[in-house]
Order: structure tokens, then sequence, then C-alpha cells
């Protein structure tokens, strides 16, 4: 990735002031996100704590559904044009790691944003740090930044879209109403049958906390009992087995390297951007899906699985939770029946789409066998190489 520089140099940053600033605006995302008023952002500080805390982290976690979308073997994103709507982009986050992702490949289209916001303060930044990144990166677009709520914006919003992005948002619209997962649905049915191309992609993403993320996996659900497609990171289109428990929820957990201030600002507040943690859905009216890069179809069906949980070590085994067309399952094995062609479980990890092959099912478990077969079909996505351009 090519190094851009969209900021003053982060040694110029009140650390002490930011970091007091970040735990405030931390306090409001989580145990107070059930009171987060839309204008929040509205407050310089706030706005400017997030642009120095939030947006290196968060701009980076579009590059996970956005790699699996360019993995597929229809080629995606090899069109000359993409335009993209970016709907709630605060200071443009999601418009950030867009740039950044197709920065990085060989054949670059043109990308055409449009960025919908209720906060002029939003936009400005919006505005501000594209252009930099326009005149340091190595990117060919353009922007149109349109003042207004998601939910107003229909009338203002010309065209339909390549990729449509809602990147910590979802969970803000009509958190306030009753019956506020079925005006989310009905909202992104209204968005997606208006603006997005035939083939083109809704990506969402979701903060990884339970609420939010479980919020998330209803709207899913709701989405597919109105025919919309789960391409990713889903290798089914039924209901999430997740919601079966109120315990469970799924969420990406992505080692990645933070910059210096956001060290610092940790160091100071106790709070912890070791990995970047989130939810995410990628939603389309066709059918393409993650399961089509699969050369050997004998993986397709039930025997391929997306791991949905760290290691889980204990003495004498090594345990997984994955889902797939089977549901979501414990998966296990005992260190005695270990071979070499199940080694692969002990590299597994949260992400990765795997197959197995003659495992022994116990109901409430699989179990490998030493004739067990584990490929990896997928890894994870790694980040490597970010600039921590932001400053």
């Amino acid at each position: 990735m090519k190094k851009v520089k969209l900021n003053k140099d982060y040694s110029q940053v009140d650390k002490k002031s930011c970091a007091f600033d970040v735990s405030r605006l931390s306090e409001l995302l989580t145990k107070g996100r059930k009171t987060l008023k839309p204008s929040y952002l509205k407050d310089k500080d706030l706005r400017d704590a997030y642009i120095h805390y939030y947006v290196p982290v968060n701009m980076y976690k579009i590059l996970v559904p956005l790699r699996e979308l360019a993995i597929h073997p229809s080629r995606i994103f090899e069109k000359e044009m993409v335009r993209v709507l970016d709907l709630g982009s605060g200071p443009g986050t999601a418009i950030l790691g867009i740039l950044d992702f197709f920065s990085s490949r060989g054949k670059r289209p043109y990308l055409k944003f449009t960025a919908v916001d209720p906060i002029s303060e939003n936009l400005l930044e919006t505005e501000r740090l594209f252009k930099l990144f326009i005149e340091k990166g190595n990117a060919d677009a353009s922007l149109l930044t349109i003042k207004s709520t998601i939910e107003k914006s229909k009338s203002l919003i010309e065209g339909s879209f390549d990729i449509i992005t809602l990147s910590n948002v979802l969970s803000e619209i009509a958190h306030r109403y009753n019956q506020k997962i079925r005006r989310r649905i009905n909202l992104l049915k209204t968005i997606i049958n208006r603006s997005l191309t035939h083939d083109g992609s809704c990506i969402i993403i979701e903060p990884a906390l339970r609420d939010t993320s479980r919020e998330m996996l209803e709207v899913r659900d709701g989405l597919v009992e109105e025919g919309f497609n789960i391409y990713s990171p889903c290798l089914m289109n039924e209901m999430c087995p997740a919601l079966t428990n109120p315990a469970d929820w799924c969420h990406e957990d992505i080692p990645w390297e933070p910059p210096e201030i956001i060290k610092e600002i940790d160091r100071i507040t106790g709070l912890r951007k070791d990995s970047l943690k989130f939810s995410y859905l990628i939603i389309r009216k066709d059918s393409l899906s993650i399961r089509d890069i699969y050369d050997n179809k004998s993986f397709r069906g039930n025997n391929s699985f997306r791991v949905v949980s760290e290691p889980l070590i204990s003495k004498g085994k090594l345990e997984f939770y994955i889902c797939g067309t089977g549901g979501r399952r414990l998966i296990v094995r005992l260190d005695k029946d270990s071979s070499m062609t199940n080694k692969p479980f002990e590299t597994l990890r949260r992400g990765d789409i795997v197959s197995f092959e003659h495992t022994a099912d116990e109901g409430k478990r699989l179990k490998l066998t030493k004739d067990t077969t584990v490929t990896k079909i997928v890894s994870r996505f790694i980040l490597t190489g970010t600039t921590h351009s932001i400053y």
C-alpha cells in the first residue's frame, strides 16, 4: 500500500486531551449507545477524537468484505468505473478504506463516490481527507456529498451503485423506536431495490458488541426472507444459527499493528485496539456467493464451514466453533487423534473457510478422527502493509 499522509503529524496532537475525548466517545458508543444522539459528531472534540482514534481503526475493516468480493471468480471489481454510495458516511471512514483497497490493486477502476451524512462538519472532513488522499495517493476518483439522513436521502440520490456501504451506522437507525429491526429491514430493502445495481454489493459493518451484532443478524434474516442473498460471511442463505442462543453472536477479530498515537491513547485510557473487532455482511440481489470460489465441488454442502471462534485449547484437545449449512457446531480433535491429514486443524483461525472429510457426528459436536481430512479453502484476511496514513 502506498503511504499517504492525510493529517498533521500526530506528534502535534495533545494526547491527554485527545485521550479524554476518546474515553467520552467510547462510553457513548458502548454503554451509552441506546441513548446515543445521531448528532454526537457535531461536537468538535468528539469529532476530532473520532478522526484521530477511530478512523484509522475503522477504515481498514472494510478491506475484509472487499477482499472476499475481489476473490470471486467472476472478477466483480474488474470494471472501468465503480460507483460507491456511502450512507451515514461520518468523516469518510469507509471511503478512505475503499480508496486504500483499490489504490493497491494493479488494475484500478475509476471510483465515483457519493457520501450521505446529516452533519455538515462530517461531510467537510470527508471532502478534506478525500482530497488529501487523491493528491498524494494512487487513486482516480471523484466525490459528491449530500447532507441528509439516510431515511430522507432516497429522493436526493440519483442512479444506481456497484457498492453501497453502511459502516457503523445500522444500529443508529431507528434505535429509539419500537420495531426497530423491522424499520431497518424495510429501509434496507428500499435502498437496495432502488439504488443497488443488479450485480452490486451492499456492505454492512457493525461493532463487535453482542447487541449490535445480534441486531444486525436479525436484519440479515429479515432480508433473506425478503429474497436477498447473503454473499459473505455466511456459507448459506438460511436463518442465522447464532441467533438460537441468546449468548451467541458473530464477529471478526483481525490482528493488526496500530499506529503510535493509538498505542499512546490506549496506554492513557486503558482501551485496547490491538486487533480489529467488527461484524459484517455482504448482501446482493443476484446469487453470487463466497462459496463459488471453491474449485473442488466436493467442498460444497455440509462439509464446508466458516470458523467463528478463536482456538479453544484445553488439556488433551483442541476445539473450534464452526458455522455452515449444518448450522453452528462445535468441532473437536483429541490430541491422541492427531494425524497428517487432520494437522491443518491446528492452524485454523477465526474467519477461515475449511472443509472436513470423514468426521464423526456426535450430535452436539463433530469429532475429528485419525482419518479426517482437513482442508483450508480460504484463509482469513491478514492485514499487512497498512500505512497508518491518517496522520
